[in-house]
């Protein structure tokens, strides 16, 4: 019933819905562009309609109040970005335990613009050995849900190459506060220094 109505309501707003769902029954869903706080409602939006009852971090200021239990109870997992705790390796660990597991992650991590993407997704799939499904709000066209996914191959530049490839063509409500798909700084300096020293 919730996925139906959900489809209604996207069809009434006048959103196409791409559910390009990877085979498996494991994955993360990286999620972009995070531009305005429209996102996390039209997000969950296209999550239902897609039948799916996914799984999301969020600041854990977000859970605090009233709608704590609520965001929970929606699959919402709380994370304090101060500290660095094994995250990764305990999300892991989740995955490996249960039959089916879909992680959404907004890879940018806030709305304001950034000057490269946070990576955390990106070494989960890797660690879980699982795909990446890419997830899109594409505010230009009104479309969105999922239109890809392939296996990291460990190579994050080369993976990233992928990333880019694909959202290319896809805008967010606000593009002024759309980032560029780059990787932080340490990534970019190790690919570099793999060429200095193959030549």
């Amino acid at each position: 019933m919730l996925k139906k109505i959900s489809r209604f309501i996207l069809s009434a707003l006048g959103w196409q819905l791409d559910a390009q769902l990877p085979a498996v029954k494991k994955y993360v869903i990286v999620g972009a562009f995070h531009t305005s706080n429209w996102d996390f409602p039209m997000g969950i939006l296209g999550l239902w309609a897609m039948g799916l009852k996914a799984c999301w971090v969020g600041k854990h200021t977000l859970f605090r109040g009233p709608l704590g239990p609520v965001f929970k109870l929606m699959g919402g997992i709380p994370v304090d970005r101060t500290v660095h705790t094994g995250f990764i390796r305990r999300i892991a660990e989740q995955y490996k335990s249960r039959d089916q597991m879909a992680l959404t992650i907004a890879a940018e991590g806030t709305r304001s613009k950034t000057e490269y993407w946070k990576t955390g997704f990106y070494h989960i799939a890797v660690e879980a050995n699982v795909p990446v499904a890419l997830a899109y709000l594409d505010y230009g066209n009104k479309r969105l849900g999922i239109g890809a996914s392939f296996y990291p191959c460990g190579d994050i530049n080369k993976d990233f190459e992928i990333i880019r490839e694909f959202y290319k063509d896809k805008s967010g409500l606000r593009p002024e506060n759309q980032g560029p798909i780059a990787l932080p700084p340490k990534y970019t300096a190790d690919a570099d220094q793999g060429v200095k020293d193959s030549t």
